[in-house]
């Protein structure tokens, strides 16, 4: 009876567990789609902007709504400088911070007040290198830019590698409707979770 006995108390573990993992989940993803609705732009150094797919040496949907909003910042004059992130992804020619480069020059923004690295190919690197940027020229803020349900994985990690940053989601994003936006909410749960569970481990894969 006692190897039964064991058995059940196995399963029972198991099943608590379980439940509290998933409880675990939803209160992140809870999280998630709150944060996705703060803006907290104000004024800083520079704004840095999270890479995202090029097409043909062009910025993709996705990443052009990031590097608008990023124009509209520096315009606006609440930012000095954007510093765009992203290197090669696969089966382009460019890089990602490249392309957005040339986008926004070619909408006004002076090559002076543009930063790029074009090492970095996941959202902590790309936060790491923009790191080596602020700290170099002196910048004492930044802010960050990207899709909304990106934003609260993005500035834990902004933090975690020792930015002082402030998110400034898009206003527009091409994640629109349920259908689109409950993957990217899947998905960003599930990065956001596992960034959790293995910083303190000092493994990064996203």
């Amino acid at each position: 009876m006692r190897w039964m006995y064991r058995f059940l108390l196995a399963i029972l573990l198991g099943v608590s567990s379980y439940i509290a993992f998933q409880s675990w989940l939803n209160h992140l993803e809870t999280e998630i789609e709150q944060f996705a609705t703060v803006d907290e732009a104000r004024p800083a150094d520079a704004a840095i902007v999270l890479g995202a797919a090029v097409y043909r040496g062009y910025p993709s949907p996705v990443f052009r709504e990031r590097i608008n909003h990023a124009i509209n910042l520096y315009h606006a004059g609440t930012v000095d400088y954007l510093i765009f992130t992203g290197g090669i992804g696969y089966g382009d020619d460019i890089a990602e911070a490249e392309a957005a480069q040339a986008y926004a020059q070619a909408a006004g923004v002076p090559a002076a007040h543009i930063f790029i690295e074009t090492e970095s190919t996941l959202t902590y690197d790309n936060l790491l290198q923009a790191h080596e940027i602020v700290t170099q020229n002196q910048f004492d803020t930044v802010l960050i830019v990207s899709d909304p349900l990106h934003m609260r994985r993005a500035v834990t990690m902004a933090h975690d590698v020792g930015l002082t940053a402030y998110s400034t989601p898009t206003p527009t994003s091409r994640y629109r409707t349920p259908r689109t936006q409950q993957p990217f909410l899947e998905r960003e749960t599930r990065y956001y979770a596992w960034y959790l569970l293995l910083r303190p481990l000092g493994i990064f894969f996203s």
